[in-house]
């Protein structure tokens, strides 16, 4: 049986901004325990601090998800904080571009390093103790760029359809274990992902993907809409399993105007 949110800790990284922050902000209203982790400590610990004014319970540590011994010491420090971590979202992520004839191995690397072995660790990290209680919700957050690739970005997008295998093939080895394994899949989202990016670089890929058809409009996911699929889902009653949600920005209305 599932727990109070009260008593079911969870964990989110890149809880620095953008999806990561909302989710464990969403979480914390809900009542759930969180654990805000990211390389930039200071701005987990601002949201923490605003979370415990609001009366919730929020720590934030830093974490790098490229680096092994980083994810030991989070996920030690994480469970001396909560003692029991029954949520985790891995949300964090490299996003840079690069064309697969330009992008080098070390750039695939760096990609994977994050996106891929950080994440892989995470779960495998708290889903071992998960198993032995038999309940708990690992939580991948990807990207529509599994099933829609974008020129421009082939570390990111196979780094993503990377995550999604191997989240695949956790569904199917957690089954029966009372572990849900569940991925959501967001479309464009308002986030600072990309915002380092050369405008013009930035410029030259919108204009490609509009080329093919995947920049449909114009309008982008508030990060908090992505939050609110991740508490829908472990929200859900024991005997339900979200085993994927696609999350989509909705289009501006077309009222067929006519030009003045």
């Amino acid at each position: 049986m599932t727990r109070p949110a009260q008593e079911r800790a969870a964990v989110v990284t890149g809880a620095s901004s953008g999806i990561g922050a909302a989710t464990a902000q969403l979480l914390a209203d809900a009542g759930h325990p969180v654990v805000l982790a990211a390389r930039r400590l200071e701005r987990c610990a601002e949201l923490a601090e605003k979370i415990r004014a609001d009366g919730g319970t929020a720590h934030a540590l830093a974490v790098d998800l490229a680096d092994q011994d980083s994810l030991g010491g989070f996920v030690a420090a994480a469970t001396a904080l909560v003692d029991t971590v029954d949520i985790v979202v891995s949300n964090a992520g490299l996003t840079r571009p690069g064309r697969a004839v330009e992008a080098t191995t070390a750039d695939f690397q760096e990609h994977f390093a994050v996106n891929v072995l950080g994440a892989q660790t995470l779960m495998r990290s708290f889903g071992e103790a998960m198993v032995g209680r038999s309940c708990g919700d690992l939580v991948f957050v990807t990207s529509e760029v599994v099933q829609e690739p974008r020129p421009g970005m082939a570390a990111y997008v196979t780094s993503k359809w990377a995550v999604e295998g191997l989240a695949h093939a956790m569904q199917m080895e957690m089954e029966g274990t009372g572990v849900r394994v569940s991925i959501v899949r967001p479309g464009p989202t308002l986030t600072e992902m990309g915002w380092d990016w050369d405008p013009a670089v930035t410029h030259e890929l919108i204009t490609e993907w509009q080329r093919w058809g995947l920049a449909r409009h114009s309008n982008f996911l508030p990060p908090d809409g992505v939050a609110r699929a991740v508490l829908a889902v472990v929200s859900a009653p024991p005997d339900v399993h979200f085993r994927l949600v696609e999350v989509e920005p909705v289009a501006p209305v077309d009222r067929g105007e006519e030009p003045g």
